[in-house]
């Protein structure tokens, strides 16, 4: 073949091969756009179903809440219903005499027809609260979007609260404030029902007849009525405002609480008005401050009780919302003399406050400020401070318990405990005197080595026994009184003194009842407890009254015998007095809020003086008491024996000489036990030593090691001594610590 027929040939196969190539790019371009149309088409159909899905879901929704509402709208009572309906509980209170002292709960004024209510009160309520409120159906979804933008954004402009008037009608008329979602849910659909059940002018007449103001007062005519001294029909555009900026926050824009929050809060609802086209540029430039208030006469102390005693209602009644009356333990006669004591006795700049107990712990009398109007911080049952010397109460106490008496010798000497050494309020140690003397002039230095000797742990475990609920330390320094107690649980105490050394808890309800006479509660009586013995209750109140009659409170003397403790603490912060007569029990505290000192301030001046000036009045138609101060002390407190020291041995358990443990109440058959005349059963006489004492409950070398020295049967002396059970104390006593008395002829000095 020809060459020429070769490249003919050739350019054939190329012809071929580029016609393949041509057509294979055509099919894969073709495939490309086929692929990318599919995808489009996917996507638009799973757009078509989401949109298809999100319109069945709004239908759905829509739909549920059209029947949520209109379920919720046929059970909305009626119109007339809402009208009769109170809010809240209404409480009675009644004096001890059956006289009422104080109605608590929501006032109502007069009931204002919408036609009646000012158009100025109906533009600034709605200028304020909602602005949207004739154009939304119960929910401005315009005002929410905007809480939530406000909330992601962090501002904090908003001059209104989120909810719409008829929202805040419905929460108030079926709902709590608990912010909850479902409970905003609930409050949307209830709004949206009320809207459909009432015109506009029926909710606005039911929101402004209804919502709260502060002070107790339920609408507009009960709140003008308390702030203006006038019903509402006559409120000023000025008044009006002061009445709808309450509404965001009645306590703390009151005008009694706060006048200047009042009117500044009266300014931007003003200003709201104008914007909104209420009111003209001149009516929004009112002086707010030229509005006459209502002058608030002082209340009467009895809230201060009345705030301790009425929210044991929740524990101590079923769940009501009856109106209550309910009987207190409160004398009217006591409560004004109280008052009028802390008025008049109470240092300028200075706090006071007074509680009396009776003998059954029934409140007669509680104080807790000068001025309840002013503050209502009640310092008589809520404030914590330093009880000063008034706690040595707790001290001696224990070291009676543990065996001291009234006479018994004690020495006023410098002393150091654990690095602490603590000084006399003069500056000076009198050396050897009683403890009726340390206890009357509230020495330092003895109730420090007393509470060494027994141990701190022993004083507070005692406080905690006679109603002390507070925090207690024990450092050394807590025998003076550096633990913070509330006033009412010192009066505890020393009530339980007064007592006799039973446990008295302080108590306000007589008994509850219903409007119509049925019984909800009566108070009863607790169970008796012994808190100390009487020989030691008789002791403290030798030394209570010692210190009325001769020490640091001569200044509670009524006349008639008087037992307490004065109460003075460092920089004269805080001075006390408590004390009893006749029964009743009194504690009086003075101080500054902010624990600043008082020039003057001392236990034994302003607080005992109130406390004398209140008790004459208290104690004037009760009979004459006088102290048991006799001390009728045990056995084992007078007989100088083995027995006494160490207790009946039928009452512990010992080990015998031969090492056997033997049970209390249990003696073994072949045990040749003796006695209270040291015979052998069966006529036998004599014991195991042959002598006529009765052995000993353990050997010496058990004593030995025990105490760690020589045991010698003591002499009994010519007068019989106080005899105190052997212990180890936890805190190591003073080496200066020492205690002296006479015995015999002789002088028997113990050194701890």
């Amino acid at each position: 073949m020809s060459k020429r027929g070769n490249r003919l040939r050739n350019q054939g196969k190329r012809g071929s091969r580029r016609a393949a190539a041509a057509r294979d790019g055509n099919d894969n371009g073709s495939g490309k756009r086929g692929a990318r149309s599919g995808e489009r088409s996917r996507i638009g159909r799973f757009v078509r179903r989401v949109i298809v899905l999100g319109v069945a879901v709004v239908l759905l929704a829509a739909i549920f809440l059209a029947f949520a509402v209109g379920f919720a709208a046929r059970s909305i009572p009626s119109y007339y219903q809402l009208q009769a309906s109170a809010v809240g509980q209404t409480i009675l209170v009644r004096a001890r005499d059956g006289s009422e002292i104080v109605e608590l709960g929501p006032s109502f004024g007069e009931w204002l027809d919408y036609e009646e209510i000012p158009d100025t009160m109906v533009d600034a309520m709605v200028a304020v609260e909602d602005r949207r409120f004739r154009s939304h159906f119960g929910i401005d979804f315009w005002r929410t979007g905007g809480a939530i933008l406000e909330g992601m954004t962090g501002s904090r402009e908003r001059v209104g609260g989120t909810s719409t008037i008829t929202q805040q009608l419905a929460r108030n008329l079926f709902l709590s404030s608990n912010r909850t979602f479902d409970r905003k849910a609930r409050e949307a659909v209830l709004a949206m029902a009320l809207e459909w059940r009432f015109s506009k002018e029926q909710i606005l007449e039911l929101y402004l007849n209804k919502v709260y103001f502060g002070g107790g007062a339920y609408g507009i005519d009960s709140a003008s009525r308390k702030f203006f001294s006038h019903p509402a029909t006559d409120l000023s555009v000025a008044e009006a405002a002061i009445i709808a900026g309450l509404v965001k926050a009645p306590s703390r824009y009151s005008p009694t609480a706060d006048v200047q929050a009042a009117v500044d809060r009266a300014q931007v609802v003003l200003r709201l008005m104008r914007e909104q086209g209420y009111i003209t540029a001149r009516e929004a430039n009112v002086d707010v401050d030229t509005v006459e208030l209502k002058q608030q006469s002082g209340q009467n102390s009895v809230r201060y009780f009345t705030d301790w005693a009425l929210p044991q209602l929740d524990i101590l009644l079923p769940e009501t919302s009856a109106p209550i009356e309910v009987w207190t333990t409160l004398d009217v006669g006591m409560q004004r003399a109280a008052s009028a004591a802390i008025e008049s006795n109470t240092p300028a700049n200075a706090q006071g406050a007074l509680v009396s107990l009776d003998r059954d712990g029934a409140v007669l009398a509680l104080v807790g400020g000068t001025d309840y109007v002013e503050t209502n911080f009640n310092r008589a049952t809520a404030a914590m401070r330093q009880p000063g010397s008034s706690w040595k109460l707790f001290v001696y106490l224990a070291a009676l318990e543990a065996g001291y008496t009234p006479d018994d010798r004690v020495v006023d000497t410098p002393v150091t405990i654990d690095g602490w050494s603590p000084r006399n309020s003069s500056g000076r140690n009198v050396g050897e005197t009683n403890l009726r003397t340390a206890f009357a002039y509230s020495i330092n230095t003895v109730a420090a080595q007393l509470g060494n000797e027994v141990g701190f742990g022993t004083v507070a475990s005692m406080a905690r026994r006679f109603g002390v609920s507070s925090p207690i330390s024990t450092f050394p320094s807590m025998v003076l009184g550096s633990s913070e107690v509330r006033l009412i649980e010192m009066t505890e105490a020393f009530a339980a003194v007064s007592a006799g050394g039973m446990a008295v808890e302080p108590y306000g309800i007589l008994k509850v009842e219903t409007a119509a006479g049925e019984n909800l509660y009566r108070h009863e009586a607790a169970r008796e407890t012994q808190l100390v013995p009487d020989y030691v209750a008789a002791g403290i109140t030798d030394l209570l009254q010692a210190a009325v009659q001769t020490g640091t409170g001569r200044a509670a003397n009524i006349g008639r015998p008087v037992a307490g403790k004065t109460g003075t603490t460092s920089s004269n912060k805080d001075g006390w007095f408590v004390g009893f007569s006749s029964g009743i029990t009194t504690g009086v505290w003075m101080g500054r809020d902010d624990a600043a000192a008082v020039p003057g301030l001392q236990g034994g001046r302003a607080p005992a003086q109130a406390f004398a000036a209140y008790m004459r009045y208290a104690v004037k138609d009760r009979p004459v008491e006088e102290f048991d101060t006799d001390l009728d002390l045990p056995e084992w407190r007078l007989e100088p024996d083995d027995e006494a020291l160490f207790g009946d041995p039928d009452e512990y358990y010992y080990i015998d000489e031969d090492g056997n443990l033997i049970e209390p109440g249990r003696r073994d058959p072949m045990d040749d036990s003796f006695d209270v005349e040291g015979e052998r059963p069966g006529g036998r006489e004599g014991n195991r030593n042959g002598s006529g004492e009765p052995p000993p409950a353990v050997s010496e070398d058990f004593l030995e090691r025990a105490t760690g020295g020589p045991v010698r049967a003591p002499d009994p002396p010519a007068v019989p001594p106080r005899q105190r059970p052997r212990e180890t104390l936890d805190v190591p006593p003073a080496p200066s610590a020492n205690r002296q008395r006479d015995g015999g002829s002789g002088q028997d000095q113990l050194i701890y």
